[in-house]
C-alpha cells in the first residue's frame, strides 16, 4: 500500500516557532468542543479551534505571544454580539509555547488519531471511485482506495488516501478491522458481486454498498441467494449508493451524495462502538 497525507511534522518542521492553542473550556453553544486545538506561528496556520471572530482573537493573541517572547494567558471568551458571534456560550482558550517535549506529544497524539480512525474501502478507481474518494479525502476516516488494475490506480492522485493494487481484493474485505466500511463499485458486475457478498458476512461492517441500479440489485439479490445461500443478509446492502433523490449520475454528484451517506454511517459506527465500551467500564 501506499499513502499520501500531510502530517502534523512537516508544519512542526517548517514552523518550529509556534503555539499551541487549545480548547480548554466549552459551555452552551459553542464552534468547537473541547477535542479542538491549532498551531499558530507567525504567518500559518494548522488545525483549528472553530473559525469565526473567536478564532481570529486567538491567533491575534498567540501571535502577540511570539512576538513578545513569552507566553500567553488563558482567554475565556463570550460568543456574544461584542466579538460579533452569536453562538451565545463561552469558550476558554489555552495558550503554550512550543517546546520539543510538546511536539513529541502532538505527534504521537496525531499518529494514534489517525490509527483509530474508521477505515473505507473504495473498491474501483474508476471515474465514480477516484470522484468518492476526494469527495472523502478531508473527513476524518481512513480512505483506501482498491483496484486490480495497476494503470487506474496510477491515475489517481487524490491526496490524503492509501492506494492498494491487489488481484484478490475480497480478501482485504475479510482482513479489514471491525467498523470498516466497504463501498463497491468496480469495472466488473461478477467482482462487484464478489466483494460485495463477502462484505455482506461481516456482521460488524458500518456500511456495505454498491453503485447500481434497480435491475443490478434485483440480479444481486438472485445471484446471493443461489449462490451463497443467505439472501437475509442482503436487507444490510446500500444500492444504489447516494440514494434516489436526485437524478444525476455525473461521477461527481454520486459522489458527493455517497460521501454524507458513508462519513454518517462510519462516524455512527465509531459512537456506538464508544458508547459500549464505556458501558462495559
Amino acid at each position: 500500500m501506499s499513502a499520501k497525507r500531510e502530517d502534523i511534522r512537516e508544519f512542526l518542521h517548517r514552523e518550529p516557532d509556534c503555539v499551541f492553542v487549545e480548547v480548554t473550556g466549552a459551555a452552551g453553544s459553542t464552534p468547537r468542543d473541547t477535542d479542538a486545538w491549532m498551531l499558530v506561528s507567525a504567518d500559518c496556520i494548522f488545525g483549528t479551534v472553530g473559525g469565526g471572530q473567536l478564532e481570529y482573537m486567538a491567533i491575534d493573541h498567540a501571535r502577540w505571544a511570539l512576538r513578545q517572547g513569552r507566553p500567553a494567558e488563558a482567554m475565556h471568551v463570550p460568543l456574544g454580539p461584542e466579538i460579533g458571534q452569536c453562538c451565545g456560550g463561552r469558550v476558554g482558550l489555552s495558550f503554550t509555547n512550543m517546546n520539543t517535549e510538546l511536539a513529541m506529544f502532538l505527534a504521537a497524539r496525531s499518529d494514534r488519531e489517525m490509527a483509530s480512525r474508521p477505515h473505507v474501502y473504495v473498491f474501483g478507481a474508476g471515474h465514480v471511485g477516484d470522484a468518492l474518494a476526494m469527495a472523502l479525502s478531508l473527513v476524518p476516516l481512513r480512505i483506501i482506495l482498491v483496484d486490480t488494475r495497476e494503470h487506474e490506480l496510477s491515475a489517481s492522485s487524490v491526496p490524503g488516501i492509501e492506494t492498494c493494487l491487489t488481484a484478490m481484493p475480497e480478501a482485504l474485505v475479510r482482513d479489514a478491522p471491525a467498523g470498516s466500511s466497504f463501498v463497491i463499485l468496480t469495472h466488473d458486475h461478477a467482482l462487484d458481486f464478489l466483494i460485495t457478498a463477502e462484505a455482506l458476512r461481516r456482521d460488524d461492517a458500518a456500511y456495505v454498498g454498491m453503485i447500481g441500479s434497480k435491475t443490478k440489485r434485483a440480479t444481486f439479490k438472485n445471484w446471493l441467494s443461489r449462490e451463497i445461500g443467505r439472501p437475509e443478509i442482503f436487507d444490510r446492502l446500500i444500492c444504489p449508493i447516494g440514494g434516489t433523490g436526485v437524478k444525476d449520475k455525473r461521477p461527481a454528484v454520486i459522489a458527493a451524495l455517497a460521501a454524507a451517506e458513508i462519513m454518517t454511517a462510519a462516524l455512527a459506527g465509531v459512537q456506538t462502538r464508544q458508547q459500549a465500551f464505556s458501558a462495559k467500564v
